[in-house]
Protein backbone atom coordinates (compact mmCIF):
# COMPACT_ATOMS: atom_id res chain seq x y z
CA UNK A 1 0.00 0.00 0.00
CA UNK A 2 1.70 3.31 -1.05
CA UNK A 3 2.48 5.78 1.66
CA UNK A 4 -0.22 8.27 0.96
CA UNK A 5 -3.25 5.98 1.70
CA UNK A 6 -5.85 8.07 3.71
CA UNK A 7 -5.28 7.16 7.54
CA UNK A 8 -9.41 5.95 7.46
CA UNK A 9 -10.01 2.16 7.96
CA UNK A 10 -10.96 -0.55 8.34
CA UNK A 11 -7.15 -2.11 7.28
CA UNK A 12 -6.66 -5.98 8.23
CA UNK A 13 -3.19 -6.20 10.00
CA UNK A 14 -0.26 -4.96 7.89
CA UNK A 15 -1.95 -3.21 5.42
CA UNK A 16 -1.48 0.48 5.98
CA UNK A 17 1.84 2.25 6.23
CA UNK A 18 0.83 4.52 9.10
CA UNK A 19 -1.84 3.16 11.07
CA UNK A 20 -2.36 -0.49 12.60
CA UNK A 21 -5.66 -2.83 11.93
CA UNK A 22 -6.52 -1.38 15.60
CA UNK A 23 -6.24 2.27 13.95
CA UNK A 24 -3.38 3.14 16.43
CA UNK A 25 -0.07 4.75 15.08
CA UNK A 26 2.41 2.48 13.10
CA UNK A 27 5.99 2.29 14.70
CA UNK A 28 8.31 3.59 11.93
CA UNK A 29 12.16 3.58 12.12
CA UNK A 30 14.34 6.66 11.34
CA UNK A 31 17.99 5.85 9.91
CA UNK A 32 19.50 7.43 12.53
CA UNK A 33 23.45 5.14 12.62
CA UNK A 34 24.26 4.02 9.30
CA UNK A 35 26.98 1.93 10.20
CA UNK A 36 26.79 -1.45 7.48
CA UNK A 37 25.33 -1.43 4.05
CA UNK A 38 24.52 -5.17 2.81
CA UNK A 39 24.84 -6.27 -1.02
CA UNK A 40 22.88 -9.18 -2.05
CA UNK A 41 25.08 -10.55 -4.86
CA UNK A 42 21.94 -12.43 -6.01
CA UNK A 43 19.87 -15.35 -5.58
CA UNK A 44 21.46 -18.01 -7.57
CA UNK A 45 22.88 -20.86 -4.65
CA UNK A 46 24.30 -24.18 -5.10
CA UNK A 47 21.68 -25.45 -2.75
CA UNK A 48 18.57 -25.35 -2.10
CA UNK A 49 16.83 -24.90 1.52
CA UNK A 50 13.89 -26.22 2.86
CA UNK A 51 13.11 -22.19 4.75
CA UNK A 52 15.11 -20.36 2.77
CA UNK A 53 13.23 -16.52 3.33
CA UNK A 54 14.52 -15.53 -0.20
CA UNK A 55 13.97 -18.93 -1.68
CA UNK A 56 17.73 -18.96 -2.84
CA UNK A 57 18.20 -22.00 -5.27
CA UNK A 58 20.61 -22.98 -8.49
CA UNK A 59 17.51 -21.60 -10.58
CA UNK A 60 16.26 -18.59 -9.04
CA UNK A 61 17.72 -15.70 -10.74
CA UNK A 62 14.89 -12.89 -9.78
CA UNK A 63 17.64 -10.83 -8.08
CA UNK A 64 20.76 -10.95 -10.33
CA UNK A 65 24.40 -10.68 -9.93
CA UNK A 66 25.64 -7.41 -9.00
CA UNK A 67 29.14 -6.49 -10.28
CA UNK A 68 31.68 -4.68 -8.44
CA UNK A 69 31.83 -1.44 -10.51
CA UNK A 70 27.92 -1.14 -8.89
CA UNK A 71 29.44 -1.73 -5.50
CA UNK A 72 32.08 0.66 -6.16
CA UNK A 73 29.44 3.68 -7.06
CA UNK A 74 27.56 2.42 -4.12
CA UNK A 75 31.02 2.94 -1.36
CA UNK A 76 31.28 6.36 -3.52
CA UNK A 77 27.74 6.95 -2.36
CA UNK A 78 28.74 6.34 1.19
CA UNK A 79 31.50 8.81 1.05
CA UNK A 80 29.44 11.85 -0.48
CA UNK A 81 26.47 11.26 1.92
CA UNK A 82 28.94 11.30 4.95
CA UNK A 83 26.99 7.93 6.14
CA UNK A 84 29.72 6.37 9.29
CA UNK A 85 29.47 2.40 7.79
CA UNK A 86 32.05 0.46 9.47
CA UNK A 87 30.96 -2.77 7.78
CA UNK A 88 30.23 -3.60 4.02
CA UNK A 89 28.51 -6.67 4.19
CA UNK A 90 27.60 -9.57 1.53
CA UNK A 91 24.53 -12.06 1.35
CA UNK A 92 22.88 -14.38 -1.25
CA UNK A 93 22.68 -16.90 -2.73
CA UNK A 94 25.24 -17.83 -1.99
CA UNK A 95 27.70 -14.99 -2.80
CA UNK A 96 30.73 -17.13 -3.91
CA UNK A 97 28.33 -18.00 -6.74
CA UNK A 98 28.99 -14.24 -8.21
CA UNK A 99 32.74 -14.14 -10.36
CA UNK A 100 33.05 -10.71 -9.11
CA UNK A 101 32.68 -11.53 -4.68
CA UNK A 102 36.33 -11.91 -4.18
CA UNK A 103 37.05 -8.03 -6.16
CA UNK A 104 33.76 -6.82 -4.20
CA UNK A 105 35.32 -7.71 -0.77
CA UNK A 106 38.63 -6.12 -2.04
CA UNK A 107 37.35 -2.92 -3.10
CA UNK A 108 35.48 -2.86 -0.05
CA UNK A 109 38.61 -3.42 1.88
CA UNK A 110 40.61 -1.41 0.19
CA UNK A 111 38.43 1.59 1.05
CA UNK A 112 39.05 1.04 4.84
CA UNK A 113 35.44 -1.13 5.51
CA UNK A 114 35.58 -4.30 7.62
CA UNK A 115 33.93 -7.38 5.20
CA UNK A 116 31.59 -9.78 6.34
CA UNK A 117 30.48 -12.53 3.73
CA UNK A 118 27.46 -14.93 4.30
CA UNK A 119 28.23 -18.46 2.99
CA UNK A 120 27.29 -21.84 3.06
CA UNK A 121 31.30 -22.67 2.88
CA UNK A 122 30.58 -25.45 0.47
CA UNK A 123 31.91 -26.02 -2.74
CA UNK A 124 31.39 -22.73 -4.45
CA UNK A 125 33.77 -21.15 -2.14
CA UNK A 126 36.35 -24.23 -1.85
CA UNK A 127 37.02 -23.72 -5.58
CA UNK A 128 40.73 -23.16 -6.58
CA UNK A 129 40.09 -19.90 -7.97
CA UNK A 130 38.00 -18.30 -4.94
CA UNK A 131 40.77 -20.15 -2.13
CA UNK A 132 43.64 -18.03 -4.20
CA UNK A 133 41.69 -15.03 -4.11
CA UNK A 134 40.36 -15.31 -0.53
CA UNK A 135 44.06 -16.47 0.38
CA UNK A 136 45.32 -12.87 -0.91
CA UNK A 137 42.34 -11.09 1.10
CA UNK A 138 43.99 -12.25 3.75
CA UNK A 139 47.74 -11.71 3.44
CA UNK A 140 46.81 -7.85 2.67
CA UNK A 141 43.69 -7.44 4.89
CA UNK A 142 43.95 -10.05 8.13
CA UNK A 143 40.93 -9.71 10.31
CA UNK A 144 39.35 -7.36 8.50
CA UNK A 145 38.09 -9.99 6.29
CA UNK A 146 35.56 -12.06 8.47
CA UNK A 147 32.97 -15.23 7.15
CA UNK A 148 29.67 -16.00 8.43
CA UNK A 149 28.98 -19.90 8.06
CA UNK A 150 25.65 -20.94 7.88
CA UNK A 151 25.38 -23.81 10.17
CA UNK A 152 21.78 -24.68 10.40
CA UNK A 153 22.12 -26.83 13.65
CA UNK A 154 25.05 -28.03 15.07
CA UNK A 155 24.77 -31.43 14.51
CA UNK A 156 24.71 -33.27 11.09
CA UNK A 157 21.18 -34.84 11.26
CA UNK A 158 19.32 -31.52 11.59
CA UNK A 159 21.70 -29.35 9.58
CA UNK A 160 20.95 -31.76 6.75
CA UNK A 161 17.64 -31.85 7.01
CA UNK A 162 17.59 -28.52 6.17
CA UNK A 163 20.17 -28.34 3.42
CA UNK A 164 20.32 -31.78 2.04
CA UNK A 165 22.10 -35.01 2.91
CA UNK A 166 25.36 -34.87 3.00
CA UNK A 167 25.60 -30.70 3.26
CA UNK A 168 26.93 -30.37 6.86
CA UNK A 169 30.27 -32.93 6.10
CA UNK A 170 31.04 -30.43 2.44
CA UNK A 171 30.26 -27.34 4.89
CA UNK A 172 32.69 -28.66 7.44
CA UNK A 173 35.69 -29.32 5.05
CA UNK A 174 35.06 -25.67 4.11
CA UNK A 175 35.48 -24.62 7.62
CA UNK A 176 38.01 -26.75 8.77
CA UNK A 177 39.99 -25.25 5.37
CA UNK A 178 39.31 -21.71 6.67
CA UNK A 179 40.44 -22.64 9.79
CA UNK A 180 43.63 -23.72 8.93
CA UNK A 181 44.46 -20.89 7.07
CA UNK A 182 43.65 -18.58 9.93
CA UNK A 183 40.29 -16.57 8.56
CA UNK A 184 37.82 -15.03 11.08
CA UNK A 185 34.87 -16.99 11.17
CA UNK A 186 31.23 -16.88 12.42
CA UNK A 187 28.40 -18.84 12.70
CA UNK A 188 24.31 -18.54 11.72
CA UNK A 189 22.27 -20.73 12.92
CA UNK A 190 18.53 -21.62 13.35
CA UNK A 191 16.28 -21.67 16.46
CA UNK A 192 13.74 -24.14 14.89
CA UNK A 193 14.68 -27.27 16.69
CA UNK A 194 12.40 -27.16 19.90
CA UNK A 195 15.73 -26.66 21.65
CA UNK A 196 16.53 -23.45 23.96
CA UNK A 197 18.79 -20.99 23.72
CA UNK A 198 21.00 -22.56 26.50
CA UNK A 199 21.11 -25.90 24.69
CA UNK A 200 21.45 -24.20 21.40
CA UNK A 201 24.31 -22.69 22.87
CA UNK A 202 26.07 -25.83 24.52
CA UNK A 203 25.55 -27.87 21.46
CA UNK A 204 27.86 -25.13 19.57
CA UNK A 205 30.19 -25.00 22.13
CA UNK A 206 30.79 -29.15 22.24
CA UNK A 207 30.43 -28.29 17.89
CA UNK A 208 33.39 -25.33 17.95
CA UNK A 209 35.38 -27.50 20.72
CA UNK A 210 35.42 -30.84 19.03
CA UNK A 211 36.45 -28.81 15.37
CA UNK A 212 39.10 -26.44 16.91
CA UNK A 213 36.61 -23.62 15.88
CA UNK A 214 37.74 -20.21 17.61
CA UNK A 215 34.22 -19.07 17.62
CA UNK A 216 32.30 -18.14 20.87
CA UNK A 217 29.26 -20.04 21.58
CA UNK A 218 27.94 -17.68 23.97
CA UNK A 219 28.47 -14.44 21.58
CA UNK A 220 25.44 -12.99 20.00
CA UNK A 221 27.50 -11.52 17.37
CA UNK A 222 29.72 -15.00 16.84
CA UNK A 223 27.17 -17.50 17.35
CA UNK A 224 23.85 -15.62 15.81
CA UNK A 225 20.96 -17.79 16.25
CA UNK A 226 17.91 -17.08 13.92
CA UNK A 227 14.12 -16.93 14.30
CA UNK A 228 12.16 -18.89 11.63
CA UNK A 229 10.88 -16.63 10.00
CA UNK A 230 7.85 -17.86 8.65
CA UNK A 231 4.83 -15.33 7.50
CA UNK A 232 1.94 -17.41 8.02
CA UNK A 233 2.43 -17.23 12.24
CA UNK A 234 0.42 -14.33 13.63
CA UNK A 235 2.20 -11.62 15.44
CA UNK A 236 1.53 -8.23 16.91
CA UNK A 237 1.99 -5.48 15.19
CA UNK A 238 4.06 -2.70 16.39
CA UNK A 239 2.85 0.62 17.90
CA UNK A 240 4.08 3.42 18.42
CA UNK A 241 3.53 2.68 22.37
CA UNK A 242 5.59 -0.83 21.92
CA UNK A 243 8.85 1.27 22.16
CA UNK A 244 7.78 2.10 25.65
CA UNK A 245 5.98 -1.37 26.71
CA UNK A 246 8.76 -3.17 25.41
CA UNK A 247 11.46 -1.03 27.03
CA UNK A 248 13.11 -0.75 23.30
CA UNK A 249 14.50 1.98 21.12
CA UNK A 250 14.02 2.18 17.43
CA UNK A 251 17.72 2.57 17.64
CA UNK A 252 17.72 -0.93 18.68
CA UNK A 253 16.32 -2.21 14.95
CA UNK A 254 18.24 -3.12 12.44
CA UNK A 255 16.66 -0.70 9.58
CA UNK A 256 18.46 2.14 12.15
CA UNK A 257 21.45 1.09 10.96
CA UNK A 258 21.76 -0.69 7.31
CA UNK A 259 20.41 -0.54 4.37
CA UNK A 260 20.76 -3.39 1.43
CA UNK A 261 21.72 -3.15 -2.09
CA UNK A 262 19.85 -5.67 -4.68
CA UNK A 263 19.67 -5.61 -8.33
CA UNK A 264 16.42 -7.23 -9.65
CA UNK A 265 16.29 -9.09 -12.96
CA UNK A 266 15.73 -6.90 -15.87
CA UNK A 267 16.03 -3.80 -14.06
CA UNK A 268 18.41 -0.99 -15.07
CA UNK A 269 19.86 -0.16 -12.22
CA UNK A 270 20.17 -1.61 -8.24
CA UNK A 271 17.67 -0.85 -5.77
CA UNK A 272 18.28 0.09 -2.26
CA UNK A 273 16.00 -1.70 0.33
CA UNK A 274 14.99 -0.60 4.03
CA UNK A 275 15.98 -4.21 4.85
CA UNK A 276 18.06 -7.91 3.83
CA UNK A 277 15.04 -9.50 4.85
CA UNK A 278 12.08 -8.52 2.56
CA UNK A 279 13.62 -8.42 -1.22
CA UNK A 280 10.21 -8.81 -2.57
CA UNK A 281 8.27 -6.28 -0.66
CA UNK A 282 7.86 -3.85 -3.09
CA UNK A 283 6.88 -0.98 0.01
CA UNK A 284 10.61 -1.73 1.71
CA UNK A 285 12.47 -0.33 -2.01
CA UNK A 286 13.45 2.74 -1.12
CA UNK A 287 15.26 4.40 -4.43
CA UNK A 288 18.17 3.57 -6.25
CA UNK A 289 20.36 5.67 -4.12
CA UNK A 290 21.66 5.97 -0.95
CA UNK A 291 20.16 9.55 -0.52
CA UNK A 292 16.89 8.13 -1.48
CA UNK A 293 17.30 5.70 1.59
CA UNK A 294 17.34 8.07 4.19
CA UNK A 295 14.23 7.84 4.51
CA UNK A 296 12.12 6.71 7.61
CA UNK A 297 10.62 2.91 7.31
CA UNK A 298 7.26 1.59 8.43
CA UNK A 299 7.54 -1.71 10.26
CA UNK A 300 4.30 -2.47 8.20
CA UNK A 301 5.63 -6.58 7.77
CA UNK A 302 5.47 -9.51 9.98
CA UNK A 303 8.97 -9.54 9.83
CA UNK A 304 9.62 -6.24 11.53
CA UNK A 305 7.82 -7.60 14.84
CA UNK A 306 8.72 -11.46 15.02
CA UNK A 307 12.67 -10.91 13.67
CA UNK A 308 13.63 -7.54 15.09
CA UNK A 309 11.55 -5.47 17.76
CA UNK A 310 10.31 -9.18 19.63
CA UNK A 311 12.89 -11.54 17.97
CA UNK A 312 15.85 -9.14 18.67
CA UNK A 313 17.96 -10.31 15.78
CA UNK A 314 19.99 -8.85 13.58
CA UNK A 315 21.92 -9.74 10.70
CA UNK A 316 24.59 -7.42 11.30
CA UNK A 317 27.67 -8.13 13.20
Amino acid sequence: MKDNAPDTGPYGKFEHPRITSKGEKRASVALSRPETLWFNTGTLCNITCVNCYIESSPTNDALVYISADEVSDYLGQIEQRGWPVKEIAFTGGEPFMNPEMIEMARRSLARGYKVLILTNAMRPMMRKTVQAGLLELLKEYGDRLSLRISVDHWGAELHDKERGKGSFAIMLKGMEWLRDAGFTMTVAGRTVWGESEEQSRQGYARFFAENRFDIDPLSAADTVLFPEMDETVDVPEITTDCWGILNKSPQEVMCSSSRMVVKRKGADAPAVLACTLLPYAPEFELGQTLAEAEKEVSLNHPHCAKFCVLGGASCSA
